[in-house]
């Protein structure tokens, strides 16, 4: 089969297209037949080699949508023929991957292959941002970045679904109007981290209830002074680096901040299937929507890495073996 492999650390040219062996389902394992692979900013992490934790993945990618093509000893839950996604688990840039019965959640007859894969990582994200992290009330005001990208769209849908008011950051003027369509009340243009004075305007002074940043160390003195008093600061993203040490008695107006780190969102099989099943929910009620920025071949992984990078995207993009 075909894959894209790592050929050491570093830019797209570590990027290799090209065939290894068929995977084998092992005890509690399915092979599935791979229908789209979505593009997260840890892949470009791990092909950097500035992820840690020991992620060195051979081949790239952890989510995606299929089909089951092999079901291994000792499976019980899923058959040859079961559509399913999942969500971390490792190789999935490739035509097949073998996936522990854990990872997998049935996909419904009425969502599409690409809505599933481009759902699991950044949906369950952000509901988990929005419902658990800090739980929006009707009338809180939660600063989004990345207002335009896969995880911004979604969370600002579900934050509206909420009752709350959305300001988005994005980083050009070309994704204003995006970012609108999903919900956002205001839009602030700012690529220089420079966004908190409008953000207290836009909050007569008070400042928001809540800031989701994943933008790395250069907003993160903008996200303390957005905040009111007692506000929540979301920080996650690792891929573009922290914000460095800090004197914890140094930070404003009781405000609370937490890093919420992915595995911590679902740690359980059942959890992640029933957040899952909310996210597959809204979708056919129509309350939120998933919007898919682009689509490559998997040979063209290259292609779609360099275009996240260069925050030209919009939405999710997704790799099409």
């Amino acid at each position: 089969m075909k894959a894209v492999k790592l050929n050491g650390f570093g830019g797209v040219e570590v990027l290799e297209y090209g065939e290894t062996p068929n995977p084998v389902a092992g005890s509690r394992q399915v092979v599935v037949e791979v229908a789209a692979a979505g593009v997260n900013f840890m892949d470009i992490g791990a092909r950097q080699g500035t992820m840690g934790g020991g992620y060195k993945p051979a081949i790239l990618g952890v989510e995606g949508a299929g089909r089951i093509v092999e079901v291994g000893p000792d499976v019980t839950e899923f058959r040859e023929g079961d559509r399913v996604a999942w969500v971390f688990n490792l190789s999935s840039y490739a035509e097949r991957i073998v996936a522990p019965v854990d990872s997998l959640v049935k996909i419904p007859d009425d969502i599409g292959d690409a809505t599933a894969a481009a759902i699991m990582m950044q949906g369950l994200t952000a509901s988990h941002f929005a419902t658990d992290f800090y739980p929006v009330q009707p009338g809180d005001v939660a600063l989004v970045h990345a207002g335009a990208g896969g995880l911004g769209l979604l969370l600002t849908q579900i934050v509206k679904l909420r009752g709350g008011r959305i300001i988005s950051r994005v980083s050009n003027e070309g994704k204003v109007a995006i970012s609108k369509a999903a919900g956002a009340d205001e839009v602030i243009v700012d690529r220089e981290g420079k966004f908190a004075e409008e953000a207290l305007r836009l909050t007569n002074g008070e400042g928001v209830h809540v800031v989701y940043d994943g933008s790395g160390p250069s907003t993160f003195q903008g996200s303390l002074d957005s905040l009111r008093r007692s506000g929540t600061f979301c920080w996650y993203g690792p891929v573009l680096g922290g914000p460095g040490p800090f004197d914890v008695m140094s930070l404003p107006k009781s405000i609370k901040i937490g890093y919420a780190v992915f595995l911590n969102l679902i740690p359980t099989p059942e959890l992640m299937r029933q957040h899952t099943n909310q996210l597959f929910d809204w979708i056919r009620r129509g309350d939120i929507k998933v919007n898919i920025g682009g689509t490559y071949p998997l040979a063209d992984a290259a292609v779609a890495h360099e275009a996240m990078q260069s925050r030209a995207t919009t939405g999710k993009l997704l790799l099409i073996p």
